[in-house]
């Protein structure tokens, strides 16, 4: 066989693997195969680049980041629904129906919780995808819907256009799992699915999004509808065409749509997605004409909103959890409720201003509900019921963790363990050790951290340097080779430039160009921890709060205890010598767009080489702006101000 034949052969395959997976949820291809093809794949086409096309299976993984997204107006407006609340008003909408057409049948559909958007196909080709925006007008996020699995990029005998409408979500362990990623990282969690979901698919690096694995239900044919007599036709059809089709039910009388809802919302909790209700659309396409449309609405369809259910329980205790970021959550232990389909036992306090103002204690009866469908809340406390001799809750000064003393951060909402050697922020400050930007630690993933301290051969960042290669060889997925490599990488990572040791502590508000001044200025570790409040401010872009939180990270004993340990491995403490370039000092680089031959990283390590700054956002006292391919908004503010823009070419002549 060829390597074009392969190249085809290989597209069919996958596209086929893909709609089982993705769609039909029936994979007849494992992980690694589908993998381990792929991969030949893009060998094959990075050989061949005449013979890649975008509907390639390769071509799902996002491309360059964007600018900005393009505006869009739709050819058939997308259109939102008039809200009904009960089964009364349920029962009006039906009479206004079948006042105008009698014999009207229903199709009842779960309302995704997500991000609607329209997908637009010619000659079967996916050309162009928009979000809803006002109806009217929407945002062009095609490159990030060709990272969704379960949109197919062709579909065969297609209409020379088509267009179709459907609805954007984050499945539910998606979403668990992305917050529990993102908590490791120290990252601010989503509040929902569809929170999560309109963040991703709004997001201008489409890279960002295919790691998001959003997916879709679709719901409807905007464009065209005339081979079409009803509503359940255009299911069939889009569900023929390779579309995953939003689950839907027919009922001829409204009791049986009142029935089907029920039986919808009882089930919520073994659906993929998060629904906030359910839709009721008329099923004949003609008598929806006939129906017409208000200015808001169309007459022909409803959406019927649950409503929240709200019920009382008892606050059994108060228990305080830290995560891995280092904050302590108080969590209401309540006696078993059952909320939205599921037995709510625990429910977040958030913090202790919360606590206070609703005036929570143990032994309190409160009311609960489900925020968003998701997270158990306490609304509000019955006093009436009140026992006796209750005390106002007020949360530890000391970690019940590790027992380092609890600050307020200087906004007044969360308390924070300042231990550096925290057992319930160990992962998180591992990740942070370990990555990119600090230590650069190659092949300490994650999922190898989570064996290490399952293992418990690691309680600290120190221990890494003391990892003997037969303890982590019988590691899971790691062998001798693996640890031969994870113990070179950590050897490696000892030689480590000071400025990247200072941010991989973790102290608050020392970032990644913070460790690089406090480098330069006190050029030894021993130097740092020896300097004063006065000493600190001093220094270029510290003030006193962060140097506050310098000044009581290197007094804990658990950051002695750290340091010690890492002296003992030999890890670098010293600062490299400033180069004797500094042509840059004093002045501030923005970089804007795609650069061809250079990373913005890069970019900018180049300029702070020579001692100047790169920030991200244009002002008055920005000395360049380089301009990358599709620059935006930073190169039109920079005209506008009258800055000088380089191109790439001239930023490296600049640098030579």
């Amino acid at each position: 066989m060829d390597d074009f034949a392969e190249i085809e052969a290989l597209r069919r395959e996958l596209t086929q693997a893909g709609y089982e997976y993705y769609v039909l949820d029936n994979p007849s291809m494992s992980d690694y195969d589908y993998d381990h093809r792929l991969r030949r794949l893009e060998e094959l086409e990075s050989a061949h680049p005449e013979m890649i096309s975008p509907d390639s299976p390769t071509q799902r993984v996002g491309g360059k980041p964007l600018e900005s997204f393009a505006q869009v107006r739709h050819q058939v407006p997308l259109e939102s629904l008039q809200d009904v609340f009960d089964f009364q008003e349920l029962e009006a909408f039906d009479q206004r129906v079948k006042g105008v057409v009698p014999d009207a049948e229903y199709v009842v559909e779960p309302k995704v919780d997500g991000l609607s958007v329209a997908l637009e196909y010619e000659d079967g080709l996916f050309v162009r995808g928009a979000t809803r925006g006002d109806g009217q007008v929407g945002e062009d996020v095609t490159e990030n819907l060709r990272t969704v699995r379960s949109i197919p990029l062709k579909i065969s005998q297609a209409p020379p256009r088509l267009i179709v409408r459907g609805e954007v979500f984050m499945p539910k362990k998606v979403f668990h799992t992305l917050n529990e990623e993102r908590e490791r990282r120290g990252e601010t969690l989503f509040a929902n699915p569809r929170n999560a979901a309109a963040g991703s698919l709004r997001q201008l690096n489409p890279r960002v999004a295919a790691s998001r694995r959003l997916d879709i239900a679709v719901f409807n044919i905007q464009w065209p509808q005339e081979e079409f007599s009803t509503h359940l036709e255009t299911l069939n059809y889009l569900k023929e065409k390779g579309f995953k089709v939003i689950p839907h039910y027919t009922c001829s009388q409204i009791f049986q749509v009142m029935e089907r809802i029920a039986g919808i919302g009882e089930s919520r909790e073994m659906l993929s997605f998060d629904i906030d209700g359910a839709v009721v659309k008329v099923n004949d396409l003609s008598q929806r004409v006939i129906l017409g449309s208000t200015a808001k609405f169309p007459r022909w369809a409803a959406a019927y909103k649950y409503p929240p259910e709200i019920k009382p329980a008892q606050v059994v205790d108060i228990v305080v959890q830290v995560g891995r970021t280092g904050v302590l959550t108080p969590k209401a232990v309540l006696t078993p409720v059952r909320l939205a389909g599921t037995t709510v036992t625990n429910a977040t306090l958030h913090n202790q201003d919360f606590i206070t103002e609703k005036d929570i204690r143990i032994g309190d009866t409160v009311l609960v509900r489900k925020a968003g469908e998701i997270i158990p809340e306490v609304l509000s406390v019955v006093t009436e019921q009140r026992p006796e001799g209750t005390q106002p809750y007020f949360l530890p000064q000391i970690c019940p963790v590790c027992g380092a003393s609890v600050e307020r951060d200087e906004d007044g909402a969360h308390f924070r363990c300042t231990g550096a050697e925290c057992p319930a922020q160990l992962l998180r400050n591992l990740t942070h050790f370990a990555s990119r930007d600090a230590m650069d630690i190659e092949g300490l993933g994650i999922a190898v951290m989570e064996n290490l301290v399952n293992a418990q051969l690691v309680n600290t960042p120190g221990d890494l340097y003391f990892l003997k290669e037969e303890d982590v060889a019988q590691l899971e997925r790691m062998g001798k080779r693996s640890a031969q490599k994870l113990l070179a990488a950590l050897a490696k990572s000892k030689e480590q430039d000071l400025s990247r040791l200072i941010y991989a502590f973790g102290i608050r508000q020392v970032g990644q160009k913070a460790g690089k001044i406090l480098a330069a200025r006190f050029k030894t570790l021993d130097g740092l921890r020896n300097a004063t409040l006065e000493e600190l401010t001093d220094v270029d872009d510290i003030g006193e709060i962060t140097a506050q939180n310098i000044l009581d990270w290197m007094a804990s004993p658990q950051s002695r205890h750290l340091i010690g340990r890492l002296k003992e491995a030999g890890v670098n403490m010293t600062a490299a010598e400033q180069g004797r370039d500094q042509r840059f000092a004093g002045m501030t680089f923005v970089f804007t767009g795609a650069l061809e031959k250079l990373t913005r990283d890069e970019a900018s390590e180049m300029v702070e080489a020579r001692g100047g700054k790169a920030v991200g956002s244009v002002s008055k006292k920005t000395a360049y702006v380089v301009a990358g391919e599709s620059a935006g908004s930073k190169l039109r503010k920079a005209q506008e101000l009258g800055i000088p823009v380089l191109t790439e070419e001239e930023f490296l002549k600049l640098l030579k």
